[in-house]
């Protein structure tokens, strides 16, 4: 059994949620450039190289990408070979707090019903997963309100099929519009139950944007499918127009219930903040 201090992993996720508010994942950056070469039109092109230099501005001056600093979204892989010495739900809240104190950054954590605020941009949504191995692998994204807020799950028929999932999703997308900061990065969970496929959609934002999904030929027809379909949307970089709506589409399933049909999709903002560590 490998022994892990809950002191280091404190301090791993401190620096973790500096980082990730600071500096865009490379992935994200070179995807943006990308699309700026593509666009159709000058406005588009402005806008996605102003985004761009926001970006450099941030990374240069180490200032937050955004002012929303976001809520953080842990998915925890423990493997059957550690023990902590401690909490280890916490030790990652605990370094949640350094982080974004240490940090200055936005607190934006507050309780549903009085909204009074905590204060420490606590308690983490923390998800957890065993596996085999003597490592922890801590994958933590701070997401902002703004896309959040525009995301969506529904309960089809199973009778609704692959067009009734395109129909939601495409849906969701033109209902967010400008308000969620596109280019987006789009997750789409499918199946399993309710709360399941949210989770799925929220997990699947951790992949890497060129990662079409390798285990599900179905997913990766789908993914691109819908790419293609939302980028006609002409909502465009910020609501401007253009063909960069969505950077990527990632789409997650599991097997559900033969009477249900859950789809969830969770849009990310161009913002796209998240960063992976392994003890």
């Amino acid at each position: 059994m490998r022994p892990i201090k809950c002191e280091k992993i404190t301090g791993i996720v401190e620096r973790m949620v500096i980082d990730a508010n600071h500096f865009l994942p490379y992935d994200v950056f070179t995807c943006m450039k990308e699309a700026a070469d593509l666009e159709s039109t000058k406005k588009a092109k402005t806008v996605i190289y102003k985004i761009l230099e926001n970006h450099k501005i941030a990374k240069k001056g180490t200032y937050p990408l955004c002012q929303d600093t976001g809520i953080v979204v842990v998915f925890l892989e423990v493997g059957n070979e550690t023990s902590t010495d401690g909490d280890i739900y916490k030790a990652i809240n605990k370094g949640v707090e350094a982080g974004y104190a240490k940090g200055f950054l936005r607190k934006s954590m507050a309780d549903p019903l009085t909204r009074e605020n905590t204060g420490t941009n606590t308690p983490a949504i923390i998800h957890t997963k065993l596996v085999k191995g003597p490592h922890i692998k801590i994958s933590l994204m701070t997401k902002g309100a703004g896309a959040e807020n525009k995301s969506a799950l529904k309960m089809l028929s199973p009778s609704d099929g692959i067009e009734g999932i395109k129909e939601f999703v495409l849906d969701t997308v033109r209902k967010a519009g400008a308000s969620a900061c596109p280019p987006f990065v789009i997750g789409v969970g499918i199946g399993g139950n309710m709360e399941m496929c949210a989770i799925l959609a929220k997990k699947s934002l951790m992949r890497e944007l060129d990662d079409f999904n390798k285990s599900d030929k179905n997913a990766a027809k789908l993914e691109a499918e819908l790419f293609k379909e939302i980028n006609k949307l002409d909502i465009g970089p910020l609501g401007f127009g253009g063909n960069t709506t969505a950077l990527a589409v990632k789409v997650e399933t599991k097997p559900c219930h033969i009477a249900s049909l859950p789809v969830a999709v969770n849009i990310q903002c161009h913002s796209a903040r998240h960063k992976t560590f392994t003890i």
